[in-house]
């Protein structure tokens, strides 16, 4: 579905990411791991259209993305939830929602909603509320919320854990198992590589801006360089 070849990206002259190169089969979940700097967030702005790579391509079923404004992007159906969560604050639960289904037919709007309302019930029960007063758990599945409100086939997913309760974190990574179950294609970028090699199929590692290890999930779970470097151990 998606395939992302000898990517190069360069931040204020700094060389953010050296000629990536990484696929994500459609109707499998694959995460994207690495410590801070690595470049994760980087791969997803990219393929986003939020920066523009200096070298290499980016194709999402055979359409070329590194030319294309982030807007059209996401009309091919790539949805993104991004790292900080960004919710409006000031706009309520369902106003957010709306926003994340812009570019669906109206007669859609009532069915998508329904279908996020059954994965997030707590997001029913507040959707009169202001997002700005939402927990951090809450603010996360809303967002998530919202990008699915775009029916996108493929899903992007930056650090959905992050500063969450570890409790929260399990619901988040259920629902991410639940969407994919679904029919949508995830790419997960996640610090949280316990929990992202777990529900993965299919793992990269960054390093500085290359990739250094790929694999399954259960396979970079048992990889003895992994295990020491991002699960703690050794």
């Amino acid at each position: 579905m998606l395939e992302v070849k000898d990517l190069h990206v360069y931040y204020n002259g700094i060389h953010a990411l050296k000629g990536i190169h990484l696929k994500v089969p459609q109707g499998k979940i694959v995460t994207l791991i690495g410590a801070n700097g690595a470049g994760k967030t980087t791969t997803l702005r990219a393929i986003s259209g939020l920066v523009r790579p200096k070298q290499g391509s980016i194709t999402f079923v055979d359409r070329e993305l590194t030319r294309l404004p982030t807007y059209k992007i996401i009309r091919l159906g790539i949805g993104v939830a991004p790292e900080g969560r960004k919710v409006f604050p000031n706009l309520t639960v369902l106003e957010n929602l709306e926003l994340g289904a812009y570019n669906r037919p109206a007669r859609e709007f009532r069915k998508d909603l329904e279908w996020i309302f059954t994965l997030f019930p707590r997001l029913q029960e507040r959707s009169k509320q202001l997002a700005g007063t939402l927990s951090g758990g809450e603010q996360q599945m809303l967002a998530l919320g919202r990008a699915l409100m775009s029916r996108p086939s493929l899903v992007l997913l930056d650090e959905p854990s992050l500063g969450l309760a570890p409790l929260v974190v399990e619901e988040v990574f259920q629902t991410i198992q639940t969407i994919n179950g679904q029919g949508a294609t995830v790419l997960l970028v996640e610090q949280n590589a316990m929990a992202a090699l777990h529900v993965a199929h299919y793992a990269y590692v960054l390093e500085t801006g290359r990739i250094t290890l790929e694999g399954t999930g259960q396979d970079l779970l048992a990889d003895e360089r992994v295990r020491k470097a991002y699960l703690g151990e050794g």
